[in-house]
C-alpha cells in the first residue's frame, strides 16, 4: 500500500532555481523585452475596454430583461476579446520566459532577480527609464528603489 504522502511528493514539481541577472544581462534583457511589455499594457487596456463593453450589454439585458442582442456585434467582440487574450499572455509568456518579473502591467514594472553585496535583490526598471538604473531588496517594493550608483543623476548618466 502506497503512503499518501509519497504520492502527492510525486505530484510536485520543484521550481527551477531563479535565474540571476548581472545588470549587462538584465539591461541585454530590458532592450529585448521591452515591445513585448509594451504589447501586454496595450493588450491588456483593450481587453478592459472590451469586458466593459460586454458587462454593459449583459447589464442591459439584465435590466430590461431581455433585448434583442446584437448577435453579429457581440461576435465580433468576443473575437477580438480572444485573440487580445492570446496577444497578452503570448507577450506576458515571452518575457516570464527569460526569468524576469512583471511586477506591474499598469506601469511597464519589470524586476530583474539579482545579488549585489551578497544580498538576493531585484533590479528594477519601469517603462520610459532610459536604462536600468535602480535596485531593491526581494522584500522590499518599487518604493524602497535605491539607485546602483549613487552618483548616478538621472538620464544620460553612464552606469559606472
Amino acid at each position: 500500500m502506497a503512503d499518501e504522502d509519497d504520492d502527492q511528493e510525486q505530484d510536485e514539481t520543484p521550481e527551477p532555481p531563479q535565474r540571476l541577472f548581472t545588470l549587462t544581462e538584465a539591461e541585454r534583457a530590458r532592450q529585448e523585452l521591452e515591445p513585448f511589455l509594451v504589447e501586454a499594457m496595450d493588450s491588456r487596456k483593450k481587453l478592459s475596454g472590451l469586458e466593459n463593453e460586454l458587462a454593459a450589454v449583459s447589464a442591459r439585458i439584465m435590466m430590461m430583461g431581455g433585448i434583442i442582442v446584437p448577435y453579429e456585434k457581440l461576435a465580433a467582440v468576443r473575437m477580438e476579446h480572444q485573440q487580445l487574450a492570446e496577444t497578452l499572455k503570448t507577450a506576458l509568456n515571452r518575457i516570464l520566459e527569460t526569468g524576469c518579473l512583471v511586477k506591474d502591467l499598469d506601469v511597464g514594472l519589470l524586476d530583474f532577480p539579482a545579488v549585489i553585496n551578497h544580498q538576493d535583490v531585484y533590479l528594477c526598471w519601469k517603462l520610459g527609464e532610459d536604462r536600468i538604473r535602480f535596485y531593491h531588496r526581494q522584500d522590499e517594493g518599487f518604493a524602497n528603489r535605491k539607485p546602483l550608483d549613487p552618483r548616478d543623476l538621472g538620464p544620460g548618466d553612464t552606469v559606472q
